[in-house]
């Protein structure tokens, strides 16, 4: 018998929507998505796309940093790796781009192993500071490396479906989204298993983990490996998105990017992953539209450091004011309007 919002049943607590309520709005969800691309337009399937990968790889960061508690700026070197491997793929193999994609996520997952095996004896600003210095070779080789095609990089033909080529942000809509929301659905479903609980126990205290049987260095370097995966996924979509790979791709601030993505949203929540990528990739189009409209000779030189400015702006205001970020907002924003009109 079930009193409330009591569970009855370990299964009952484990599961991921307990409610008819929660089903119908999923329902819901889910319908929109089908039917929003053919209702949008070009700019706004633009978006969508952008914010589809930006997603995908904010909550493989959130796994690693939100849940697991390792400090990671490497997450746009991991994507690189995916871009570029879809790029010479597609240029020299033709295969198809499913396993473009899986092959673009195993390449970054190693490269992610290879980061992580320091995180056992580092952690916190000196594993940061090791994942930069892991960013900073990724873009040499990026850069250098002749199968990358150097400086100028690599041109990506579009994906094929049964013959038909993936060219448009409508097309693209249709492979972005659902491989994104099937990302969302494992990253859920990991942590209702013994593996997502291990990266729990490690980020709330590594050394009482270990006493309990957790072997550290194994599931920091798993972290590591699902983190970069979903790196390498989205860079891979982010390659057929563009349709050109460059070592400028992926710079450092592209990291900086996803951490302050992950401040923004609530660390350790995949709906912070969703709500911090969602809306730090909107923040640098309102910019360009407030630049756009100021008097100035030269906007684009502008937009850049002040796209900066305000990304650490957010960072240092919601660590200060909102630490749990906007998935805390939206939980007291839900629990205000189910409790009303008492107070909670």
């Amino acid at each position: 018998m079930r009193i409330g919002s009591a569970k009855d049943s370990y299964a009952a607590d484990q599961a991921l929507f307990d409610s008819r309520t929660q089903w119908a709005w999923v329902g819901v969800l889910t319908a929109s998505l089908v039917v929003f691309p053919f209702i949008a337009g070009d700019y706004w399937l633009y978006l969508a796309c952008l914010v589809a990968i930006n997603i995908a790889s904010a909550c493989g960061l959130n796994i690693l940093t939100g849940y697991t508690g390792l400090v990671s700026l490497g997450q746009a070197a991991f994507m690189g790796l995916g871009a570029y491997t879809v790029a010479v793929l597609e240029n020299r193999l033709g295969t198809p781009f499913l396993l473009n994609l899986l092959a673009g996520g195993g390449v970054a997952m190693l490269g992610g192993v290879l980061v992580g095996l320091p995180s056992l004896r580092v952690k916190g600003l000196y594993l940061a500071i090791a994942t930069i210095a892991a960013s900073v070779l990724a873009h040499f080789l990026f850069a250098n490396l002749k199968i990358t095609g150097g400086a100028a990089g690599l041109s990506v033909p579009p994906a094929k479906f049964f013959g038909i080529a993936l060219d448009t942000s409508f097309r693209l809509y249709w492979l972005i989204v659902p491989v994104t929301a099937l990302l969302l659905i494992g990253a859920a479903n990991l942590f209702r298993t013994r593996i997502g609980r291990a990266f729990i126990a490690i980020r709330d205290r590594d050394i009482s983990a270990e006493v309990l049987g957790i072997p550290l260095l194994r599931y920091k370097l798993l972290s590591f490996a699902v983190s970069s995966f979903y790196a390498g996924l989205a860079g891979g979509m982010w390659a057929y998105f563009f349709r050109v790979v460059t070592p400028e791709s992926f710079p450092l601030i592209m990291s900086i990017f996803f951490l302050a993505a992950i401040i923004v949203g609530g660390m350790g929540t995949i709906l912070g992953s969703i709500l911090g990528a969602v809306f730090m990739t909107l923040v640098p189009e309102v910019l360009k539209l407030v630049v756009g409209w100021l008097p100035l000779a030269n906007a684009t030189l502008v937009l850049s450091p002040v796209r900066t400015i305000v990304f650490g702006a957010l960072i240092v205001g919601f660590l200060l004011f909102e630490p749990h970020g906007l998935a805390e907002v939206w939980r007291r924003t839900r629990r205000f309007f189910h409790l009303w009109p008492f107070r909670t």
